[in-house]
Order: structure tokens, then sequence, then C-alpha cells
């Protein structure tokens, strides 16, 4: 029998279906995607399931990814190439691929050339000054806007501090792991924020510089 219920009300219904559900096809998987490291001269790479450890001219470096679908593996002849796959992979997974390939690399970096930070002291009146302890290990820092407390920084594992011999009131953070170093330089910089003031006009403080490797070539 024909339905009773009016062709207006049931386009309606259709409607607000379409508007209250996701209409898109299901992501397609891919079967199987590659991504390829080339391991530099100079470097030992260690595969043991999904953790990688690197070992070079600076040091050594262990980074864990089994949080990731992936495989990890040499490959090649020679074993010069480090391959990264995945099987059956949506793209948010394709991408965490290219992540894992990123940092695989910038710990290549970090073990042949090591990460270098350099950060300036401004101040308009009240000198900044800094103490460097522990073997630039840890960080005090004084007299920022005239404040009598003392800051101290501690850096992360494996990371130092030193002032440059060049260059007036400046710092250099060095380390071979790049999170490390960046976030140890990171802390330097918030511990001398200026709060409850304009900031247009209180611009004293530490800030970055320039950012790259020791080893420029």
């Amino acid at each position: 029998p024909a339905s009773t219920v009016p062709v207006a009300i049931l386009a309606q219904e259709r409607c607000l279906r379409l508007c209250t559900h996701d209409q898109r096809p299901p992501a397609m998987k891919v079967i199987n995607s590659q991504e390829f490291v080339k391991i530099p001269k100079g470097v030992e790479v260690e595969v043991s399931g999904r953790v990688v450890k690197v070992t070079g001219k600076y040091g050594t470096l262990e980074r864990n990814f089994r949080h990731l679908p992936v495989v990890i593996e040499k490959y090649g002849k020679k074993q010069t190439v480090l391959k990264v796959e995945i099987w059956f992979g949506l793209s948010k997974h394709l991408a965490c691929m290219r992540t894992v390939c990123s940092h695989i690399e910038n710990m290549f970096t970090g073990v042949m050339k090591k990460f270098e930070y350099k950060q300036r002291l401004v101040y308009s009146h009240f000198p900044i000054n800094v103490n460097i302890l522990n073997g630039g290990k840890t960080v005090e820092i004084r007299n920022y806007l005239g404040e009598k407390c003392v800051r101290t920084v501690m850096m992360y594992p494996g990371v130092t501090c030193r002032k440059s011999e060049q260059t007036k009131d400046e710092l250099i953070i060095e380390g071979v792991d790049i999170d490390n170093t960046s976030m140890s330089a990171a802390k330097i910089h918030q511990s001398c924020l200026c709060k409850k003031k304009d900031i247009r006009k209180f611009l004293d403080g530490i800030y970055e510089c320039e950012s790259g490797t020791v080893d420029k070539e």
C-alpha cells in the first residue's frame, strides 16, 4: 500500500539526515607505503623492533617508535638505507610514517653535526646577569628588570650552555638531541617573560637570534 506520509515531510527528514550525518565515503586504505632514509657515512644504526639507535661523531641517540604501526628495517645490499614501511594505512598513518623519517634524519644530523641555538640578552636599563654552573648544565639569571629573585634553569640531559666568546651578551645552547636542545632554549626564554606590563614598552628578556648546527658543512 502507498505511504500515507506526505511527500514534503519525507523530503524534510531526508534533508535533516544529510545535514546531521557525514555522507563522505569511507577513507581508502593504501595497501603498502614506503619511505627511505639514507644512512650517512660515519653513522652506525641499530634497529630492534621499532627502537632505533644511532651512533655518530658526537654521541649516541635512541628513540622508540613502538606507538606507531610502522615497520623499520635496513634495506639494500650494503644496508646503507633505512626503510620505513606501513601496510593498509590511512592518510593519518601515512603522515606518521613521514614524521618517523624526519625524526630519524634529525637523529643523524644531531650525532654528526650537533645542534646549536644562540640567544641574546636584551635589556634597556637593568643589565641581565647570567651565571653558568655545573659545567653548563645550570643557568642562573639575575637582575632581570631589577628584580632580586634568582631564576634558575636546568638544562635537559645531554645539553650544555655557555657564553659566547666573540659576541657580548650571547648564550650558546648545544646538544645532540634536537628536542632537548630546543626545549632547553625555550626554558631560558620563558624564564624571562615580562608579566603584567606592556610588552611593547618592556622588551627586556632573552631571545633566540640563530639556530643551526655546530658543524656548518
